[in-house]
């Protein structure tokens, strides 16, 4: 009896301790970073780690924001962008990459003066940035048709994705059908992903040859957002109509699993560390994680303002951003959240 007793004890004592850890919050919210002198949209960010910088464009407000990590303050504005939206910053090269939507210009700044160092010119919509760790290139997707809110919004054909070198010349472009909106990069193999919600495709081009190698159809539209789990073979594609998170496997091009998530996503990232997927959208940001590379399980659900919808996860951080706008009283700000285990 005693034996027994004690091994109930164990089992109750072990189910406590899995429910408490159940309720642990993947998310816990920090002290916002207060912003000033911000109006309108802002877009994506990107982060100088060593330095413990933030870099986030203000789309509306033609600014970008430079925010000191360490105090939580902004130091720097550079002004006069013509709609920034993507950018990237450089640490082997202290080099800081803005593209720009409304002139389709891509401006490289000196990370510390922030000095023009150069400015290329591609077409209008000039959006996401990214950096290819293989090439040590950086990556830009811009033009081509954009069809938004029911209606095209830019007409025009074809879209690319432009590769510079860390001096800012132009090296290779490849075509894409439509705008592209996110893309991903792989670090192991040559691929990149490109979503183009025009066509409610993704897109998979080679970059070292600069070739579009397939077309996978996405079962929903609006397909804007995306994150990739290249250990799992897996791509992350955020929908808004309807709201799904299409997970394809990237071996055979086809879509494994669709849970529901949260309305008119932006931004969405790929947790490695501890398997989960973060969606920023209309009013919440929703957390899944991952049971095997087929299955996701949303664990937490945080309410956030209606249009914040766009952030940077940042893994060596163990953090992620989300901008807000300024609303009555409440200024602009940034949102941090620390990512629990």
């Amino acid at each position: 009896m005693t034996n027994r007793l004690a091994l109930l004890f164990s089992f109750a004592v072990l189910a406590c301790g899995m429910a408490a850890a159940q309720e642990t919050p993947a998310l816990t919210a920090k002290d916002p970073i207060k912003l000033t002198k911000v109006e309108g949209r802002m877009d994506h960010m990107s982060v100088d780690v060593k330095g413990q910088r933030l870099f986030a464009t203000a789309f509306d407000n033609h600014t970008l924001e430079v925010i000191d990590l360490k105090t939580n303050r902004q130091v720097h504005t550079i002004p006069d962008l013509n709609e920034p939206q993507g950018a990237y910053y450089d640490p082997a090269t202290n080099r800081l990459f803005v593209a720009c939507g409304g002139d389709g210009t891509v401006k490289m700044f000196d990370g510390t003066t922030f000095q023009l160092l150069q400015r290329v010119t591609l077409d209008l919509d000039a959006d996401n940035v990214r950096y290819d760790a293989r090439g040590k290139h950086i990556v830009v997707g811009f033009g081509g048709e954009k069809f938004l809110a029911g209606k095209v919004t830019r007409p025009g054909g074809g879209g690319a994705l432009e590769v510079l070198d860390l001096e800012g010349k132009r090296l290779a472009e490849i075509p894409t059908d439509a705008h592209p909106e996110s893309f991903q990069l792989e670090k192991i193999g040559t691929w990149v992903f490109v979503n183009v919600p025009d066509k409610q495709e993704v897109e998979v081009a080679d970059l070292a040859k600069g070739t579009v190698l397939a077309h996978w159809k996405v079962s929903c539209t609006t397909n804007f957002p995306m994150a990739l789990d290249e250990a799992h073979h897996r791509l992350f594609v955020g929908c808004r109509i309807p709201a799904q998170l299409a997970v394809f496997d990237t071996e055979t091009g086809k879509i494994v699993g669709s849970p529901a998530m949260v309305e008119h996503t932006d931004d969405l990232f790929y947790d490695a560390s501890k398997g989960r997927v973060y969606v920023l959208g209309e009013g919440f940001i929703d957390v899944f994680q991952q049971k095997d590379p087929d299955h996701y399980q949303r664990i937490q659900r945080v309410p956030t303002p209606a249009d914040a919808r766009t952030g940077l996860f940042v893994p060596d951080l163990g953090e992620l951003f989300e901008t807000i706008r300024h609303h009555g009283a409440q200024g602009a700000q940034i949102d941090v959240y620390e990512t629990t285990k």
